[in-house]
């Protein structure tokens, strides 16, 4: 049974007396409390209890449980029988808005660099044990991996992620390699740890990575890092090239210098968006 706001219990869907049609995961009292948020309006900033019991369809006893909570939480406040939201509700939708709004401003970047190159290019960051895309422009020629924005791949196993994870600090890279398999994804995936851990050594030293059809048989990739104000390593950059038209070495002498002049130019968009530096809860939503 799902606990409610303040320590009721209510039925999941699924169960006697849940929402019918949703889900077992379903949890009835989260969505009552969204739905107390969504209540307010460019014309209802403040609302009775009753006019939110009417809105919502919530029983006067539960509007007032949900709104009590939120009280307590910061995100409503009370002025005698009226409600209103407060600033601090925009924190829930922030980190997103901050996502897609730091995704538009780099996208400029690396269609230039598409252009110049004629490979794809994508800027990527580590959400937990994932790589996932913030911008990703495809090149005009067909390839076998072709991603949108938002997708995710595996870190260990790719261009990208091995830039991040080569600026691990040493126990946030045990915490990732404790909680990660190395699985073969193809029958060139290094997966041998001692292996792995040499070649993030390299890639840290040296300051890109290439994959040679590691993660995807045809596919070559190469990455560099893309740094915050403090210098941190907040994201990467990477092109990716079907391996029957060039090389480990044609693609790290084509594609490592445009590689890092559109990482300097994403380095000057990111330290003005946020000149104290990005943290991972900036650019993923996720803390």
């Amino acid at each position: 049974m799902a606990v409610g706001a303040v320590g009721e219990r209510e039925p999941v869907a699924g169960a006697p007396g849940g929402e019918p049609g949703r889900g077992a995961d379903f949890v009835q009292s989260f969505s009552r409390g969204l739905s107390v948020i969504r209540a307010f309006g460019a014309d209802r900033h403040r609302l009775t209890l009753k006019e939110v019991a009417d809105e919502t369809g919530l029983t006067p006893a539960a509007a007032r449980r949900f709104l009590l909570t939120l009280v307590e939480l910061g995100y409503v406040t009370r002025d005698g029988r009226s409600f209103s939201l407060r600033p601090k509700v925009l924190e829930l939708g922030y980190a997103a808005l901050s996502v897609l709004h730091l995704a538009t401003l780099l996208r400029p970047c690396v269609e230039d660099l598409v252009a110049e190159v004629d490979e794809s290019g994508a800027v990527s960051v580590l959400s937990g044990t994932r790589l996932v895309s913030l911008v990703r422009v495809p090149t005009r020629r067909m390839m076998t991996v072709t991603l949108p924005a938002g997708s995710w791949l595996p870190a260990y196993c790719t261009s990208a992620g091995r830039v991040l994870l080569a600026a691990l600090d040493p126990a946030a890279l045990d915490a990732y390699a404790g909680e990660v398999a190395l699985e073969a994804c193809t029958d060139r995936t290094v997966t041998d740890p001692a292996a792995w851990r040499s070649e993030l050594a390299r890639v840290a030293r040296d300051g890109f990575a290439v994959v040679d059809q590691e993660m995807e048989d045809g596919l070559i990739a190469i990455a560099v890092p893309v740094r915050d104000a403090t210098g941190a390593v907040v994201a990467s950059l990477n092109c990716s090239v079907d391996a029957y038209r060039a090389d480990r070495p044609a693609v790290e002498a084509e594609l490592l210098a445009p590689l890092r002049r559109t990482a300097a130019q994403l380095e000057l968009v990111v330290r003005a968006s946020a000149p104290g530096g990005l943290s991972n809860r900036h650019l993923t939503g996720r803390s």
